[in-house]
């Protein structure tokens, strides 16, 4: 056995990231609370990295001051809940490749940079209870690529980085970050997906397809 552990990275890897279907979706939000889409949009995107380290409440709170409207938080927080969990459907080979490498005795962790919703529905979904440790920026205030990321996510999983394979499609710096700290790193580059300028620059070890991951680890 090369790795101890497989540690995943949950949007554009385990799960597709859609573009389309996010803009859509922050069109509802600006509609819920009645400004308009662009101003939204802006306000939304400037503000990803404080809702990734920290409560999403707190977060929409001042999203509400900034934009200067009296919205629904309970409305705003339950779209976002929703949405979030029918978001979180795996690739086709997700979850076989998951059970695979639980089956071959290899210790299974996940990193993922999102907001609260995230860690909130985890278990509601099908990849709740895939993992020995689970690792949400929103939840210990760091994100990726900072190092005491994947030291934490070392430590739940009671293993050395250099016993870990990390696979990601390459967003927020995290395959030079998991390298950084003593890890492999593997690249998702799905076919026909766009990938981050980050993921772009990668000139690393990659695969196409999650199942590959088996060959590897």
């Amino acid at each position: 056995m090369k790795y101890r552990a497989v540690i995943f990275d949950l949007w554009q890897t385990l799960v597709p990231w859609s573009v389309e279907a996010s803009d859509r979706f922050y069109e509802r939000m600006a509609d819920a609370i009645g400004v308009d889409h662009d101003r939204f949009r802006v306000a939304w995107v400037d503000g990803r990295p404080g809702r990734e380290i920290g409560p999403i409440a707190e977060h929409l709170r001042g999203l509400f001051t900034d934009l200067g409207v009296d919205g629904d938080l309970e409305q705003l927080m339950s779209m976002r809940m929703t949405w979030v969990k029918e978001s979180l459907v795996p690739r086709s080979d997700a979850l076989a490749t998951l059970d695979e490498l639980r089956r071959r005795q290899y210790r299974l962790g996940l990193i993922s940079v999102c907001s609260q919703e995230v860690s909130r529905v985890w278990e509601e979904t099908s990849l709740g209870g895939k993992f020995d440790a689970t690792v949400f920026s929103c939840d210990v205030g760091i994100s990726k690529p900072d190092p005491r990321i994947y030291e934490i996510a070392c430590e739940r999983l009671e293993v050395e980085p250099a016993e870990c394979l990390f696979v990601g499609d390459g967003a927020n710096d995290e395959l030079p970050g998991a390298e950084r700290v003593g890890m492999s790193a593997v690249q998702l580059r799905a076919p026909g997906e766009e990938l981050t300028e980050p993921g772009k620059a990668w000139q690393g070890a990659s695969i196409e397809h999650l199942r590959e991951v088996l060959r590897l680890a």
